[in-house]
C-alpha cells in the first residue's frame, strides 16, 4: 500500500514566539524533521498543509504574516506540494485528497498541529475516506484547553485525542516506532 505522509500545520504561530505557541512543540518538530527526512530518503510523498485566514480582525495565521508561514526546520522542497487551507479539516475547500489521489496515495501518516483540532480533523476525515490512518503521537502537539473554567493540561488534551484515534480510527506510534518498522 503505497503511503503519503501529511505535515499538518507546522507553522511559525505555534512556536514560543508566536501568537498561539504549544506545549513541546520544540520536540514535536524534532520529531516531524526526523519523520519528513525518513519519508524523502525512502520515495514517500510528503503533503505540507499551511493555515491561513485573510479574515480581517485576525489574530492568528494572518495570510503573509510571519506566524503564518511554515516553521523553516520543516521547509518544504520544491517537490512537496504545500495545501493552503482556510478551515480546520485539511480536506474541507482544498485538493488535498486530490494530490493524495494523484499520487497513489492509498494510506497516510500524519503529524502536526494543534492535536485537539486539526490533527483530529484530518484523521477523522480520511478515515471516513477510507484512508487507513497512522498517528505519530510525539510528532503532534497541543495546549492546554479550558471548558468552563476547568483547565485541561495540553498533556491530558494530547492523550485524550490520541487515546480516541486508537480506539477507532488510527493506529498511533511513537516517531520510533515508525521509523524502527
Amino acid at each position: 500500500m503505497k503511503r503519503g505522509l501529511v505535515v499538518v500545520d507546522l507553522q511559525n504561530e505555534y512556536l514560543p514566539t508566536g501568537n498561539l505557541p504549544l506545549t513541546r512543540i520544540e520536540e514535536a518538530v524534532a520529531n516531524a524533521v526526523r519523520v519528513i527526512r525518513d519519508a524523502r530518503d525512502a520515495g514517500i510523498p510528503v503533503f505540507h498543509i499551511r493555515h491561513e485566514t485573510d479574515n480581517e480582525g485576525a489574530t492568528i495565521f494572518v495570510k503573509g504574516s510571519a506566524g503564518a508561514q511554515i516553521q523553516s526546520a520543516v521547509t518544504p522542497e520544491d517537490r512537496d506540494p504545500v495545501i493552503v487551507k482556510k478551515h480546520i479539516n485539511a480536506f474541507r475547500e482544498t485538493d488535498l485528497k486530490q494530490r493524495l489521489d494523484a499520487e497513489g496515495v492509498e494510506e497516510i501518516v500524519v503529524i502536526g498541529a494543534m492535536s485537539h483540532m486539526c490533527i483530529d480533523a484530518v484523521v477523522r476525515a480520511a478515515v471516513d475516506m477510507g484512508y487507513p490512518v497512522t498517528v505519530l503521537h510525539d510528532a503532534c502537539a497541543t495546549l492546554d484547553l479550558t471548558f468552563r473554567g476547568v483547565t485541561v493540561p495540553a498533556a491530558q488534551a494530547h492523550a485524550a485525542v490520541m487515546a480516541a484515534f486508537e480506539f477507532g480510527y488510527a493506529s498511533v506510534q511513537s516517531v520510533d516506532e515508525y521509523l524502527s518498522a
